[in-house]
């Protein structure tokens, strides 16, 4: 990862986070690792709770532990449960961060659940996903988000290479290795054609795939179209597929009357960031036999008339559940991205109003020359955040 690698010999050379205590909700993998390395080099306290204990990498969260000015507070999915989940989210808000890094906003969520005078220490954040940032804006709405959060995914270079090509790879891979199944020839249906399901749907394609998308945005459903993908809707592709990847950020995008459809043998799974859009929960309700780990993330449901269904990391973000995530040279350019962000809210979350903000040009157009950290006295211009910063 040499993009974040050179950050964080700027960040040491300069000491750009000494006295900034930083709290991240994160998956804990070896490219995380490099992020949070980052962050301490340039002299900041992190403390790092697991964003999901099915991706958490027990190696990993040791490593960082021993590390100085870092503090890892995670268990992975055979040992953790929700409630050990919560208490290490809170145990990040206790040490009293300045900046809160979150991925899928359970972090900024539980800060908002504290009484307010806990909240006055955390001057901004930044969230990394999408339907995280779906959760922020519902917040916003409601009048109840209390800090300004930069939206990390608004980036180009960031929505190209972790949706297209990111999710993309990396969920076929867990397909394949989940599975071990013959995508060539299969009809895989995919449900969403945002960012990541553009990536998802090319990957399958790729394997010679038959591929099906599922689309509610008109616009993006012609352009599904235009790419030359089949375009259903998910009451009829559910007849026809072989494969289902959920991609949306939205729940029960495939629910009972879908599973009721699907052909004997049919595999489920979710790419988005939530377990909540396929509804596990019916299928263990109205399954008469399940077979957890017929293959490694992988449980067979059986139903009352015989066929049976093959879901994927239970339902769970199955690129990090059951593969390695997105590569680590998608995640070089993603979390250089993320760790240039916390610099210019180092600099600047003070003049930012509570909300939800896109990201800051600034820190993504500074040329090589210029001095290192951002100055705070120079005045650069975000014109979606704010007239003047």
């Amino acid at each position: 990862m040499p993009v974040l690698a050179g950050l964080r010999r700027r960040f040491a050379d300069a000491q750009a986070f000494r006295g900034v205590r930083i709290g991240a909700c994160l998956h804990i993998t070896p490219e995380t690792a490099n992020l949070v390395r980052a962050f301490a080099a340039g002299g900041a306290e992190v403390w790092l709770a697991a964003s999901n204990p099915l991706s958490t990498q027990p190696d990993v969260a040791a490593a960082l532990a021993a590390e100085p000015r870092i503090e890892v507070r995670a268990e992975p999915a055979d040992v953790a449960d929700l409630e050990s989940y919560y208490l290490h989210i809170g145990s990040v808000l206790d040490a009293g961060p300045d900046i809160v890094v979150d991925d899928g906003c359970d972090l900024i969520s539980a800060l908002h659940t504290r009484p307010s005078e806990q909240r006055t220490g955390v001057r901004a954040g930044c969230e990394a996903t999408s339907g995280g940032v779906v959760r922020l804006r519902a917040m916003q709405r409601a009048g109840v988000l209390k800090i300004p959060v930069v939206a990390l995914h608004s980036g180009g270079a960031r929505q190209l290479l972790d949706g297209a090509y990111g999710t993309g790879q990396s969920t076929i891979d867990a397909v394949l290795r989940s599975t071990n199944a013959l995508l060539a020839g299969a009809r895989v249906v995919v449900a969403g054609y945002g960012g990541c399901g553009r990536g998802v749907a090319e990957s399958a394609r790729g394997l010679g795939a038959s591929v099906i998308v599922t689309e509610v945005d008109p616009l993006r459903a012609l352009e599904a179209a235009m790419s030359g993908f089949t375009v259903l809707p998910m009451d009829e592709a559910a007849r026809r597929g072989d494969v289902f990847i959920t991609v949306t950020g939205n729940r029960d995008v495939i629910s009972a009357r879908h599973f009721a459809l699907m052909r004997d043998g049919a595999i489920v799974a979710n790419a988005g960031h939530f377990d909540v859009e396929v509804d596990v929960r019916w299928l263990a309700a109205n399954a008469v036999d399940i077979r957890r780990g017929i293959r490694p993330n992988a449980d067979e449901y059986a139903l009352p008339d015989g066929r049976r269904l093959v879901l994927l990391a239970q339902g769970r973000v199955v690129n990090l559940a059951a593969a390695d995530g997105h590569p680590p040279s998608v995640m070089d350019v993603s979390f250089a991205t993320q760790a240039l962000t916390v610099a210019w809210l180092v600099e600047h979350a003070d003049a930012l109003p509570a909300g939800v903000h896109d990201l800051p040009p600034a820190s993504m157009t500074r040329s090589p020359d210029s001095s290192w950290p951002p100055s705070a006295s120079r005045s650069t211009r975000c014109p979606r955040c704010r007239p003047a910063i």
